[in-house]
């Protein structure tokens, strides 16, 4: 399966999260975005944000300060708020 890139580059929390959450909504279950960053925080920002979108954060590197994170789209069905029916 092909990757999508987005690079942040020379961009700051949360503005990294918040474009790979963009990008992660357009694209098909499964499919898998690389993400290029160059700010620190980064690293703790997108292992939280997976944790709690149900994205899979498949790799992640640093190298001459530029960070590369592989995540994984979840499945349609994650994530997805069930409220039981309440009957009579």
């Amino acid at each position: 399966m092909s990757e999508t890139l987005l690079d942040v580059k020379g961009m700051n929390c949360p503005l990294p999260v918040l474009r790979a959450n963009r990008a992660l909504r357009t694209m098909i279950p499964g499919a898998r975005l690389r993400v290029l960053a160059t700010d620190r925080a980064a690293v703790g920002d997108f292992q939280a944000f997976c944790q709690e979108t149900g994205h899979a954060l498949l790799a992640w590197s640093e190298e001459a300060g530029i960070f590369h994170f592989v995540i994984r789209r979840r499945p349609d069905d994650m994530g997805q708020a069930v409220c039981p029916r309440k009957d009579g």
